[in-house]
C-alpha cells in the first residue's frame, strides 16, 4: 500500500485503508447475509416438507411382491409434478442406485445417492441436511426421504423427494435478475456510501489535531523570538488526558524549550566573542608597554642611567605581573565554567577569614587612602563552604573596590546571620557602576566611560564559585555608597573547634 500511494497524508491514507476495510466488510457481510438467508431458507423448507417423502411411502403402493409397480409410479410422479412442480422424486434401491425418476431425457447426472445424509435425515438430525442432486454432478440441495418397506421386510429401497429442483432454480435465477434484488443491492450500497462519509468525516475530526500540530512543527523556528514561536489552538472540548492534547503539550514544552537553549546557546557565543575581544584588549596594552620598555633598555643599555634603568624595569615588570595575573584569571575561570573545580566544604567561622583577607589588604588601601571597616555582629555562626574559594571571591571584591573607591573614601564589609544564612555585604564609596553597565555585569568585562574598568573576569570568577555555593552574588542600591554587592552563605550549626567573632 506504500509503494502505491506514497504522496498521500495520514489522513489520505487511514481514509483509504477505512474504504477499503469498509467495501471488504461489506462484501462479506452480503454475502454472509445471502448465504445465511439461502440457508434459513433451505431449512423451512426442508422442516415443513419433512413428512413428504413418509407420506408418499405410507399412502402410495409403489412395491408388491415383485418389486416396483412401474404404473403406480408414473402416476405418482405426474400428480406431483401438478402439485409442485419445483419437487423431484427418485426411488432408490437399498443401495443408492436410482430405480425410477421424472427427469426429462438427458438431464439425470448421476445415478446413485448417497445414504449418509438419507440416514441422518431418517434418524431426526437437525437441519438443514443437504443431499445429492441427481441433476447435478457437484451440486446438493434439501430433500426428503423415506424408505419403502413391503410386508414388514427390511426396507427394500427409499422415496427421496428433491425440494428445490430445476424449477426452483431457474425461478430463481429470474427472480436475481429482478428490480427486487436490484433494489436490495442499491440499497445496500446508498449503506455503504453513507457509512463511508460518515467514516471520512470522522477521520477528518480525529486528524484534525494532528493536522494542526504538523501545522505547528513546520512553522517552528528555534531562532525565533519567544513571540513568534508556533502555538497550537486547542478544542475547548479537549480533554487534558487526551493522546492529541498530551502531545501537542509536550511539543509546545519541547519547543519552548529548544528556543530558550538557541537562544541562550547564541546569547553566550556572543558574549564569549565579546570577551575574546576584550581580553585581547586588556593584553595588548601591559604587552605593548612591557615590550617598549624591554625594547628601549636593550637598544639604550650603555646610555641609561642607573635611576632610569632601575624604573624601567619596575615598569615592565609590573606590566609582566599583570599579564600573569590576567592569565591566572582566564585559567581559573576556564576551569570553573568547564566543572573542573569542585567545593571542599567544611565549617569555619567567617569573621576570621574577613580579617586575614583585611591584613593582605591593609598597605594598599593605607597607600590610596582607602578606610577598610568591618561589621561583624557578636555570635555571629560559622559557615559551610569551601574556604580557598570565599577567600579569592572577598579578595577579588576588596580589590575590585579598593582600585575604584577614591581617595579619603571608605571600604565597608558587613556579616549577618538571616534565616539560617550568613549574609555577606561589601559596599564602597566610589562612583558606583552606571545603570547601562549593571545588565551585562556578571556576564562580561565591561567598560565605563570609555576605559576598560578593571575587575570584569574578577567578577565573573566571584559569580561561578558562588554558583558552586548554590549562591547568588547581587549588586543592590545602598543609599550614600557607590557600589554594593551581597550574598549569602549557608550556616552550620555551632560545633566544637570552630571560633566565633565576639
Amino acid at each position: 500500500m506504500r509503494f502505491l500511494i506514497p504522496n498521500l497524508t495520514l489522513t489520505q491514507r487511514l481514509a483509504a485503508v477505512f474504504c477499503v476495510l469498509l467495501l471488504a466488510c461489506c462484501g462479506a457481510s452480503a454475502w454472509l447475509q445471502i448465504r445465511a438467508s439461502d440457508l434459513r431458507e433451505k431449512e423451512v423448507v426442508q422442516s415443513i416438507s419433512r413428512g413428504l417423502a413418509g407420506h408418499i411411502a405410507r399412502d402410495a403402493a409403489l412395491m408388491d411382491a415383485n418389486g416396483l409397480k412401474p404404473d403406480a409410479v408414473r402416476k405418482l410422479f405426474m400428480q406431483l409434478m401438478v402439485v409442485n412442480p419445483s419437487v423431484e422424486v427418485y426411488l432408490l434401491d437399498k443401495d443408492g442406485n436410482i430405480k425410477a425418476h421424472d427427469a426429462p431425457p438427458g438431464h439425470l447426472r448421476r445415478g446413485h445417492v448417497d445414504l449418509a445424509p438419507v440416514q441422518r435425515f431418517i434418524a431426526g438430525d437437525a437441519l438443514p441436511i443437504l443431499g445429492d442432486d441427481p441433476r447435478g454432478t457437484e451440486s446438493h440441495k434439501v430433500f426428503s426421504a423415506a424408505p419403502l418397506v413391503s410386508a414388514g421386510r427390511e426396507p427394500a429401497g427409499y422415496i427421496y423427494v428433491v425440494l428445490l429442483g430445476e424449477e426452483h432454480d431457474e425461478l430463481a435465477a429470474r427472480v436475481s435478475a429482478s428490480g427486487v434484488l436490484r433494489t436490495t443491492l442499491a440499497s445496500m450500497a446508498l449503506v455503504t456510501l453513507l457509512a463511508l462519509v460518515a467514516g471520512l468525516v470522522a477521520f477528518g475530526l480525529i486528524t484534525r489535531p494532528l493536522r494542526r500540530l504538523t501545522d505547528a512543527m513546520r512553522r517552528f523556528d528555534a531562532n525565533g523570538a519567544p513571540d513568534d514561536q508556533p502555538g497550537v489552538p486547542r478544542s475547548p472540548y479537549a480533554s487534558k488526558d487526551d493522546e492529541i492534547v498530551v502531545l501537542e503539550t509536550a511539543f509546545e514544552q519541547m519547543a519552548r524549550r529548544i528556543g530558550e537553549q538557541w537562544r541562550a546557546l547564541t546569547r553566550q557565543d556572543r558574549e564569549r566573542r565579546e570577551l575574546v575581544a576584550n581580553i585581547s584588549h586588556d593584553l595588548r596594552t601591559p604587552l605593548s608597554s612591557l615590550h617598549g620598555y624591554l625594547e628601549t633598555l636593550s637598544l639604550k643599555a650603555d646610555a641609561l642611567g642607573d635611576t632610569d634603568r632601575r624604573r624601567y624595569l619596575a615598569i615592565a615588570l609590573a606590566q609582566s605581573a599583570k599579564v600573569g595575573r590576567l592569565a591566572q584569571a582566564l585559567f581559573e575561570l576556564a576551569r570553573l565554567e568547564h566543572g573542573m573545580v569542585a567545593p571542599e566544604r567544611e565549617a569555619f567561622a567567617l569573621a576570621d577569614l574577613l580579617q586575614d583577607v583585611f591584613e593582605k589588604f591593609e598597605l594598599a588601601a593605607e597607600s590610596r587612602g582607602v578606610e577598610l571597616r568591618a561589621s561583624i555582629p557578636p555570635r555571629l555562626p560559622p559557615v559551610v563552604a569551601d574556604v580557598a574559594m570565599i577567600e579569592r571571591v572577598l579578595t577579588n571584591l576588596l580589590d575590585n573596590a579598593i582600585r575604584h573607591t577614591p581617595s579619603g573614601g571608605e571600604i565597608e564589609v558587613a556579616l549577618a546571620s538571616v534565616d539560617g544564612k550568613v549574609s555577606v555585604t561589601v559596599s564602597d564609596t566610589g562612583p558606583g557602576i552606571p545603570a547601562a553597565l549593571r545588565e551585562a555585569l556578571f556576564q562580561r568585562p565591561f567598560s565605563s566611560g570609555g576605559a576598560q574598568r578593571g575587575g570584569g573576569l574578577g567578577l565573573l570568577i566571584v559569580q561561578r564559585m558562588l554558583q558552586l555555593h548554590e549562591s547568588q552574588i547581587r549588586l543592590v542600591d545602598r543609599a550614600g555608597r557607590g557600589t554594593t554587592f551581597q550574598f549569602e552563605l549557608a550556616a552550620a550549626d555551632v560545633t566544637p573547634g570552630v571560633r566565633h567573632a565576639e
